[in-house]
């Protein structure tokens, strides 16, 4: 049984945004006039309501204007490790542009509102929805029936606990994992890089560029039954950062400040944005090193959205930082303060963005 969700389960609707893919609404019996939307992304493992602290959301919102969206990507639950970012953004554009049709036709007008927001790896998915190029232009021959779409603007994106892959797995390659020693896990992560190395080597054109690695190797860090390809793998891991950072690495404090230039500093160019980017780190995040200066990174990454222009022109959110004590997730069972200072910092940013 969960301790966070209720017993009884909570009412709203199912839709498709795709023949295959859902994206679940939560409903409010309170309140019937909610023409806005945010729409959360969960991280690595996540799907359909999986990340707990989204009920304390539910609830804030029921007696609002506000509908809170969960949803299903094809690199949910097991697969994010066969999945990549152009294929999340393109569907998270799907489920967007259905969101905005479902509420303009029942409610009406123009005024009609979707914010995004991504917990963990979700983040990386929201800044690669409104830095990259749009529609996106890549071509993968590990998923050539993919048809990039034009992403719709949004009205708001919000990001808790952006975290680097590869720091935190740098941390657990120095402190050991699943009771094994830092020799152990290093000795089969140095193994690993080689083998996606070679696979990788192997080309594009190839099919085995979405080789899976043997899991009982990736299994010394990742979850077992998950699935993780040498591609996905390597963006991850990014074993040529900080130099040459791989699609994954987005938030590694090593990267240079023109690294986040290219993520963070084409939001505001690329035009996806209407309001303004929120940045919610977790103050007690066990996935972020003890080595990184939070506040610093947070700092850097402002720095690189707003390039130091005109407050008019700026669109890093002042109600960014860090929640204080938050874990990862949070989930614990101390994160009730966390919880609520989250749920206020979110309130008041969709009432901002209401506004614009």
């Amino acid at each position: 049984m969960s301790k966070f969700w209720p017993k009884g389960g909570l009412p709203g609707i199912l839709h498709h945004y795709t023949e295959t893919l859902v994206t679940f609404e939560y409903t409010s019996p309170t309140t019937t006039h909610k023409p806005h939307s945010l729409l959360f992304i969960g991280g690595l493992g996540d799907g359909l309501a999986t990340t707990s602290y989204t009920v304390d959301l539910v609830r804030a919102l029921a007696p609002t204007e506000w509908s809170f969206f969960t949803l299903n990507l094809t690199s949910s639950y097991s697969s994010w490790g066969t999945g990549h970012l152009d294929r999340d953004a393109d569907e998270i554009a799907a489920c967007a542009r259905y969101i905005k049709e479902y509420k303009s036709d029942k409610f009406g007008g123009d005024g009609v509102k979707v914010v995004l927001m991504g917990h963990s790896t979700g983040s990386q998915c929201v800044l690669h929805y409104l830095s990259q190029p749009n529609p996106l232009r890549t071509k993968h021959a590990f998923d050539a029936e993919l048809e990039h779409v034009e992403r719709p603007a949004v009205d708001g994106a919000i990001m808790q606990a952006p975290v680097s892959d590869r720091e935190a797995i740098l941390w657990v390659l120095q402190h050991g994992f699943k009771g094994r020693s830092s020799a152990e896990v290093k000795a089969v992560w140095d193994k690993l890089g080689t083998l996606a190395k070679e696979i990788a080597a192997k080309g594009e054109s190839s099919s085995a560029v979405d080789e899976i690695l043997p899991l009982w190797m990736t299994s010394y860090i990742y979850p077992a039954d998950t699935p993780i390809s040498a591609r996905r793998f390597l963006s991850l891991f990014s074993p040529d950062s900080p130099a040459a950072p791989g699609e994954d690495d987005m938030f590694s404090s090593d990267l240079a400040d023109e690294q986040f230039t290219r993520t963070f500093g084409m939001v505001k160019d690329r035009g996806l944005l209407r309001h303004k980017l929120m940045v919610l780190m977790s103050g007690a995040d066990q996935a972020v090193p003890d080595w990184i200066d939070k506040e610093a990174l947070l700092d850097r990454w402002r720095a690189a959205t707003d390039r130091e222009g005109d407050a008019a022109e700026q669109i890093w959110d002042k109600g960014s930082g860090l929640i204080p004590n938050a874990s990862h997730a949070l989930s614990n069972d101390d994160q009730t303060e966390a919880r609520r200072f989250l749920v206020g910092r979110v309130l008041g940013y969709l009432q901002g963005a209401e506004d614009v």
